[in-house]
């Protein structure tokens, strides 16, 4: 029986990020009144530095637990998509820095921490996808679709995510090993962004 003392999966991932997750978006540099398209393509390289190693170590580990729509959810094509769209061909892209600092994809728990992260950065995306309309003219077929990856679905498979979590019985170590995944995740991606400086 599930007891109301025991916080969810999704409550112990939200509390076990939010300094870490906060830290990050601070020093995105989205909103910054320096921001351009140069600096935006920069960022967007990063990005692609992280997701596509990050993507294949994950869905690569076997042990993402059943009821994961990995073919739905992949972002590395998207990214590709626009980096093209920003000018930088496929050759290129592939030969972009990638990172190599990855948090350890070691069990099912572990798997699920860095899919919260991952799943939980499309929501922001909406807002983003606005600023970068407004300030640098960028849209989904001009370099934008990433920041809108999942477009009029955001919200219903963001849904789908937490009723996925909601739906996996894990104990307490199990939640600790999801967030303790969820934390590194943060922490890589925040450090491999600032080695490519691009960050504020």
């Amino acid at each position: 029986m599930h007891s109301q003392a025991t916080p969810s999966l999704l409550e112990t991932l939200r509390t076990g990020t939010a300094l870490l997750h906060v830290a990050l978006e601070k020093r995105l540099p989205f909103f910054s009144e320096r921001l351009d398209t140069e600096w935006y393509r920069r960022l967007l390289q990063a990005y692609y530095g992280f997701y596509a190693p990050m993507e294949v170590a994950l869905y690569d580990s076997g042990l993402i637990t059943e009821g994961f729509d990995q073919v739905l959810r992949v972002k590395t094509p998207t990214l590709l998509h626009d980096l093209n769209a920003l000018g930088v061909d496929e050759r290129t892209a592939h030969a972009l820095p990638r990172c190599t600092e990855l948090p350890t994809f070691d069990t099912p728990d572990a798997c699920l921490g860095a899919l919260y992260v991952l799943e939980g950065a499309t929501l922001g995306g909406q807002v983003l996808r606005r600023e970068m309309a407004q300030r640098l003219g960028v849209n989904a077929d001009n370099g934008g679709a990433f920041l809108d990856v999942y477009g009029a679905e955001t919200g219903r498979r963001w849904k789908d995510f937490l009723d996925y979590l909601g739906s996996l019985p894990l104990d307490t170590p199990a939640k600790q090993r999801a967030v303790d995944a969820a934390r590194s995740t943060f922490s890589c991606f925040e450090q491999w962004l600032d080695s490519q400086e691009v960050l504020l």
